[in-house]
């Protein structure tokens, strides 16, 4: 175990830390016996900051740089300042869009090491050891990096941990950050922001149980929320959905979308295309549905159903409402 601080850039809403955020605190706790810092990029309230102190961190260091936070030039020049104030072992980022690219342009400009959409975190004699699923799913590699000079800057692919019940702590006193930003970061500014309808429920990229559409629901959305609301489940999409306009590209998932490590992946009507089961390699249970007895889908399913999702999922529905009375 280190025994030096480990930071991490997290994210809350008005109560609490993201679930990727949590996920973040406690792989840096089993990491380090040192300070874990949490690094926000704005005011952070007093029920979120106690829930950050539950799941590990030891300081909150918040850099205001209000709209700019959804940019990357702008949040690699706070993680930069974080760095150079707090010198820790290494950087902890969520493996989302905007997290890899801040993590590599971070890691450019301290001349350090970056890698992304790790699955594990361990410590040896040397450093750090980080695991990932490359090629599809096909092969894993594992990177060693040294932790005696600048530190690696790495983006943690959401759902790689489980999270315990955070423990009851006090708010964290928040440390003001000045963040100087590049002249290119400076340059660019957000024009607009939108949460799209595909992301009006749980986030895609963290949630622990995920429902996907694909060309066998014939775009029947209500169908796939049907079981998902109950199921507290986000919806996720495949390629073919999305082109068809059936729900919102930011809901597809696979190596051109998003990639997700539920614990609970449940398809209906997806064929297993490897573009798309790329995506949802760190996934836990996977059931799948779909009329095809011969779909690649059911060759990394733990439960299969063949038949049309449009009998099962209400038979589904039915039967989930009986048992919870």
């Amino acid at each position: 175990m280190l025994n030096t601080p480990v930071l991490v850039l997290v994210e809350t809403d008005e109560s609490q830390p993201t679930p990727a955020s949590a996920e973040l605190l406690t792989t840096a706790r089993r990491l380090t016996s040192g300070d874990v810092l949490a690094l926000a990029l704005a005011p952070v309230s007093a029920s979120a900051s106690a829930l950050l102190a539950g799941h590990g961190a030891t300081r909150l260091l918040v850099a205001e740089l209000a709209e700019r936070a959804c940019l990357a030039a702008p949040v690699a020049d706070a993680l930069v300042a974080a760095v150079q104030h707090t010198g820790p072992a290494a950087v902890l980022v969520t493996s989302d869009y905007r997290g890899k690219e801040a993590a590599g342009s971070a890691a450019l400009l301290l001349g350090s090491a970056c890698v992304s959409d790790v699955a594990e975190l361990e410590v040896d004699e040397d450093g750090l050891r980080a695991s990932k699923l490359v090629l599809s799913g096909s092969w894993s590699t594992t990177a060693a990096l040294g932790t005696g000079g600048h530190p690696p800057v790495l983006a943690v692919r959401p759902g790689s941990v489980e999270v315990p019940a955070p423990l009851s702590a006090e708010p964290l006193a928040a440390e003001p950050l000045e963040v100087s930003l590049r002249p290119e970061s400076a340059a660019v500014r957000l024009v607009s922001r939108e949460v799209s309808h595909a992301a009006s429920g749980p986030d895609l990229a963290s949630a622990r149980t995920v429902v996907v559409m694909g060309r066998g629901t014939e775009g029947d959305l209500e169908l796939v929320r049907s079981l998902a609301e109950p199921l507290g489940a986000a919806v996720g999409a495949t390629r073919v959905a999305c082109d068809e306009g059936w729900i919102d590209r930011s809901a597809q998932v696979g190596q051109t979308g998003v990639s997700i490590s539920p614990s609970l992946y449940l398809s209906l009507g997806v064929s297993g295309a490897v573009h798309h089961t790329s995506g949802i390699q760190g996934a836990g249970t996977i059931v799948a549905i779909d009329s095809d007895s011969e779909a690649p889908i059911f060759e990394i399913a733990d439960f299969g159903v063949v038949g049309d999702v449009t009998e099962v999922v209400p038979q589904l529905v039915s039967e989930l409402a009986r048992l919870r009375g």
